[in-house]
């Protein structure tokens, strides 16, 4: 399996080849629990998705699920969706926003902890298509994906503070139930997440959340099931079993390269939409996906759509923005993997083949001063325009690039090794990191690139949140 490097029916095409279609077979049918590494690694190089979270809670702008009961009363909560009616839906510009940003996968919230349905399931009358919308948008959505080729990936929440059978109520999933029955709400699950595969697929994933109630052994109940239906399905981790890769909230992940993971970022404050909330600036957003990818991790980066079910037009604005920045840097994104240096105060570093993407987000001096590598630098060039000089000994490798062709969002330098980077040896960034064992270079190349020099951007830093648990909500920031 290659990378995913084209748009159109490639993303599709590529899902497929994986044994992501719903009806393939397993390799190993009694190994219900991984996903194929195929397919894990196919989601890897598309590295950023969008995630989009909506419902009729967006009529009050508060946080979704949350703030069922807490300020806004359950019945009043319960009652939104009766008075919704986003007549402004368009699936397929949703996905074309999504497409110019460069995202190449969707990870569309349709079941919150609140219970509430955004498609036309026979389980449960809480569902959009009994208020005065009627309409299925996750169909839409899901065929607006295929259409475009963007990989579908619903969020559906494990908890269920609407149902009368989950354990747990409103407000903040703290109240207990007099007569559970955790049994019937399983059935009830796999019901619907039954008509989300065949109904909705073939789906990259299903995104879980909140498992509460549920232990690792339901949790792993739930993965079989769902690869019963749709073998190599990826599942995170919050059935309430390991699944198949990590998922950090409202922060970047740390360096890991021997299990998947993928930050979900919110653009604005919270989830849901709130009016005049506060963006992240274009320097933000590009600062959070590359230290997310040279992590060797993905981003869901968080869009909340308006009640008139629009996006509204200053995030569309920021997302293009991405998208433009993307056009021209794709490469040291798309299809790379973390390393070999580890991100660090300075920026982050991906790689592909024998090509190392150094991006420079900052610039603590004249110098940056990075650990040895085991392999040789034979050329480097300064994509973002401009020159650089570079230069590597036994002791590690210095890039300098003159103030004047600093960018603002991201000095990105590529350097062509002598053979795979990856194999260059992971080693930890900054000048501080112990000497490596390697062999003397005591080489040094300069750079020089024809490509202007990239707009300047609005100035902003990354504040990560305080650090989710496993399994943490979708939550209030």
């Amino acid at each position: 399996m290659t990378g995913i490097r084209t748009w159109g029916g490639m993303v599709v095409a590529a899902l497929a080849s994986c044994g992501l279609a719903a009806g393939a077979e397993s390799e190993k049918p009694g190994d219900m629990l991984t996903a194929r590494p195929e397919a894990v690694e196919a989601w890897k190089d598309m590295r950023f998705g969008m995630f989009i979270c909506w419902g009729p809670v967006s009529l009050t702008g508060k946080e979704i699920g949350w703030s069922r009961g807490n300020p806004t009363p359950i019945e009043e909560y319960d009652s939104l969706y009766k008075k919704w009616n986003p007549e402004k839906f368009d699936a397929r510009e949703w996905v074309k926003v999504v497409q110019e940003t460069g995202a190449r996968y969707i990870v569309f919230l349709l079941k919150h902890h609140d219970g509430f349905c955004l498609w036309d399931t026979k389980q449960t009358d809480y569902n959009i298509m009994n208020g005065p919308f009627k309409r299925d948008v996750t169909k839409e959505l899901a065929e607006a994906c295929r259409e475009q080729g963007i990989g579908f990936f619903p969020y559906y929440s494990v908890c269920d503070w609407y149902h009368p059978d989950f354990p747990l109520t409103s407000p903040g999933g703290k109240v207990k139930r007099s007569v559970p029955n955790l049994d019937r709400y399983t059935d009830f699950l796999e019901a619907q997440v039954k008509e989300l595969i065949t109904g909705y697929g073939p789906l990259v994933g299903i995104w879980f959340d909140v498992p509460q109630a549920f232990d690792r052994a339901r949790g792993e109940r739930i993965i079989r099931f769902v690869r019963s239906l749709q073998p190599n399905i990826l599942v995170n981790n919050r059935t309430g079993a390991p699944g198949d890769f990590d998922t950090p909230e409202q922060r970047i992940g740390q360096f890991q390269v021997d299990r998947p993971w993928e930050s979900c970022i919110t653009l604005g404050t919270q989830w849901s939409w709130k009016p005049n909330d506060t963006i992240k600036s274009l320097k933000q957003c590009i600062d959070i996906l590359v230290r997310c990818v040279g992590g060797d991790g993905n981003l869901a980066l968080n869009t909340n759509p308006m009640p008139t079910g629009e996006i509204e037009p200053r995030q569309v604005v920021r997302l293009k923005e991405m998208g433009a920045w993307l056009k021209r840097y794709g490469e040291s994104i798309y299809g790379t993997r973390g390393g070999p240096w580890r991100p660090g105060p300075w920026g982050a570093a991906t790689c592909q083949g024998n090509t190392v993407y150094v991006h420079i987000l900052q610039w603590p001096g004249d110098t940056i001063a990075l650990p040895a590598l085991a392999r040789k630098i034979v050329s480097s060039k300064v994509l973002t325009g401009g020159t650089a000089s570079v230069k590597q000994t036994d002791v590690g490798v210095e890039i300098s690039v003159p103030a004047t062709d600093r960018q603002e969002i991201d000095t990105l330098v590529a350097l062509e090794l002598d053979g795979p980077a990856f194999d260059a040896g992971i080693v930890s960034g900054g000048a501080s990191a112990a000497r490596a064992r390697f062999p003397a270079r005591g080489t040094t190349t300069s750079a020089r690139s024809s490509t202007p020099s990239g707009s300047a951007a609005t100035n902003g830093s990354l504040s990560p949140s305080p650090p989710a648990q496993r399994g943490a909500a979708l939550s209030r920031t």
